[in-house]
C-alpha cells in the first residue's frame, strides 16, 4: 500500500512565496512606498510653494463655504465647507506621480523593448534569408543531380 504524502501547510506557504509574481509584487509595494515619499516631498517642497505664491502655501486651507456661517476649524467649525484645496493637492500629487512614472519608467522601458524587438526581428529576418538561400542552393543541387542522372541514363 502506497501512502500519498499530503502537502503540509508549510510546503504550500513556501510554494506561494517562491512564485515569481508574489516576489515581484512585494518588490513593487516596497518601491511604491519609497516612491510615495519622493512624490510627497516634491508636492510639499515645489508645488505647494508655487501655488502659495498666488495664495497660501498650504493647499488644504483652500475652501469654499456652502452654508454660512463658516467659522472656526476642526471640531469647532460651523457651517458647511467644501475643502477643494485638499482635492487639488491630491490631484496634483496624482498627476505628478503619473508623469514621473511615465517619463522616468514607462517611456524609457517601452523604447528599450521596442529596440530589442527590432533587433530580434532583424536577426530573425537574417536567419530567414539564410535559410531561404540554403534551400534554394539545395534545390539547385538536387536539380543538377537529377539532370546528371537523366543525361547518364539516356546514353545507355
Amino acid at each position: 500500500m502506497s501512502e500519498k504524502k499530503i502537502p503540509g501547510v508549510w510546503d504550500g506557504f513556501k510554494a506561494f512565496l517562491t512564485r515569481g509574481n508574489v516576489v515581484d509584487l512585494a518588490v513593487a509595494v516596497v518601491i511604491g512606498a519609497a516612491f510615495t515619499n519622493i512624490v510627497n516631498s516634491v508636492v510639499k517642497g515645489i508645488i505647494n510653494p508655487l501655488v502659495g505664491a498666488i495664495g497660501t502655501k498650504n493647499l488644504d486651507s483652500y475652501s469654499s463655504c456652502l452654508k454660512a456661517p463658516c467659522t472656526g476649524s476642526g471640531d469647532t467649525a460651523t457651517g458647511v465647507r467644501i475643502l477643494w484645496g485638499s482635492v487639488l493637492g491630491a490631484t496634483l500629487s496624482f498627476v505628478i506621480t503619473a508623469a514621473v512614472v511615465y517619463f522616468l519608467m514607462v517611456l524609457p522601458m517601452s523604447k528599450y523593448l521596442a529596440r530589442q524587438a527590432a533587433r530580434q526581428k532583424a536577426k530573425e529576418g537574417t536567419h530567414e534569408v539564410i535559410e531561404v538561400t540554403e534551400l534554394e542552393v539545395l534545390k539547385e543541387i538536387r536539380d543538377a543531380l537529377v539532370a546528371q542522372r537523366g543525361s547518364g541514363h539516356s546514353q545507355d
